[in-house]
């Protein structure tokens, strides 16, 4: 049974000035991750702005991924949906384009119980055959608890856990939880929040998927090459070395400032679905300009990347 592991990449969305979606660039910034290194691609993901996107265009964004990766590595898109025929409808046909893995988090907007969450992972658990990974965003969705977790780990093909909660205290407890159900073999966690990353596989994780990994692969896979070479000083200081961008990125709306540093590096994303005020507009302006002065010093010459020579 698949488990994920490494350093996977929160994809995001490239649109078109029309506001459709670039497939062409698409297309480019999953050949960068490749060429990178990354360990997996995770499509339709939060910052991928799925929630905004029709179902055609969330397929036609795994069409394009998966033909661009061409099986080099894992693809593991979000079926996320506020109910379950909605997230077994995705996964099905992430199954039929053969994808390793869907990833699927708790219901949003009507209040949602432990229960009923629960509930929720199950019901997609037993109707399609492909493995999940569970996707606990606070943030964004009620968050799941730990039992609730250690429960569904003991789910065949529920292989592993995103958790982008941010914290250390909740990444140890989920980790001691699927330790206790003695199911730690078949299911990996993986930290959905940057700044956490090495910690938490000195801790026991198996990886990340995360934004950055996109955007700055060099340094999140240095990271977990650091780890697993036991160059732990090394990984110290590549942790620390983009938080400033980080902090630099969360300064607008969210994702805005995310594709705002990947045009930095050179790529198109267009237009972005939410709607800006001219307030907010200024101020990605101020926040792009900041964020491409950490990133040249942070990566030196390579921070521009030669963006037409990706698919030759």
């Amino acid at each position: 049974m698949f488990k994920p592991e490494g350093v996977y990449v929160a994809m995001l969305t490239p649109f078109d000035n029309k506001g459709n979606v670039d497939e062409l660039s698409l297309r480019q910034t999953t050949e960068f991750a490749i060429q990178q290194g990354v360990d997996g691609l995770f499509p339709n993901s939060s910052v991928g702005e799925f929630v905004q996107m029709t179902f055609a265009e969330r397929v036609r964004v795994l069409e394009v991924v998966l033909d661009q990766t061409k099986g080099r590595v894992p693809v593991t898109p979000g079926a996320s949906d506020t109910h379950a025929q909605g997230s077994i409808k995705m996964a099905e046909v992430a199954k039929k384009l053969g994808c390793e893995a869907v990833v699927i988090t708790s219901p949003w907007y009507l209040p949602t119980s432990q229960e009923m969450i629960e509930r929720h992972f199950e019901a997609v658990s037993e109707a399609v055959d492909i493995p999940i990974i569970i996707y606990n965003i606070p943030f964004m969705t009620a968050p799941i608890t730990y039992d609730v977790v250690k429960r569904l780990s003991r789910r065949q093909n529920i292989v592993g856990m995103k958790d982008s909660s941010g914290s250390m205290a909740d990444n140890v407890h989920f980790m001691d939880k699927v330790r206790l159900a003695g199911t730690s073999d078949k299911f990996n966690f993986l930290v959905g929040r940057e700044e956490t990353f090495f910690p938490a596989l000195m801790a026991g994780a198996k990886g990340c998927m995360t934004a950055a990994s996109g955007i700055i692969p060099e340094i999140m896979v240095g990271i977990y090459r650091a780890y697993k070479n036991e160059e732990y000083t090394k990984a110290l200081e590549l942790q620390y070395s983009f938080l400033q961008l980080l902090r630099a990125m969360n300064a607008a709306p969210f994702p805005v400032a995310f594709k705002a540093a990947m045009e930095v590096r050179g790529f198109s994303m267009g237009t972005q679905r939410a709607l800006l005020s001219d307030a907010e507009k200024y101020n990605l302006r101020l926040v792009r300009s900041r964020i491409e002065k950490i990133i040249k010093p942070m990566l030196g010459a390579a921070y521009k990347v030669d963006v037409e020579s990706l698919l030759k």
